[in-house]
């Protein structure tokens, strides 16, 4: 990079994004400037202490309280589920899982294999076919 040009900035929240943080419960000077490429790199390989501690304990975003609780962030907004949830939180969820909770895991499960199902019949279909497959990316 020269001199002259400034470095690339990010917003704060795309920044927690690439984190996979909970924007509200970072620090002030974090919230409120924006972020480098190299900062944000920077974070990655030499995290602060409030950062260690927002990845062990949270508060997690939806989609990382999603994954951890094995359902869609859908499946989140259904049961009503609207903030962030601390490590605590997920694991009473999941050590006394409600009914909304095995209700969402289900239904993941029978998308998920909708959409393999979904996945084969198509290939099935191609194969069957007397089309030579697409090439798209020029080999």
């Amino acid at each position: 990079m020269s001199p002259d040009k400034n470095p690339q900035t990010m917003k704060p929240l795309t920044a927690a994004n690439k984190l996979g943080i909970y924007l509200p419960a970072t620090p002030a000077e974090f919230r409120n400037s924006p972020v480098t490429r190299a900062q944000l790199e920077e974070l990655r390989t030499d995290p602060p202490q409030w950062l260690i501690e927002l990845h062990a304990n949270g508060p997690f975003p939806r989609d990382v309280v999603a994954r951890k609780l094995g359902i869609s962030n859908s499946g989140l907004a259904r049961a009503g589920v609207a903030d962030a949830l601390t490590a605590d939180e997920i694991a009473a969820l999941l050590a006394d899982p409600p009914e909304w909770l095995l209700r969402e895991r289900d239904n993941l499960v029978a998308v998920r294999k909708e959409a393999e199902r979904v996945k084969e019949k198509e290939a099935a279909r191609r194969a069957a076919s007397n089309r030579p497959p697409k090439n798209r990316f020029g080999n």
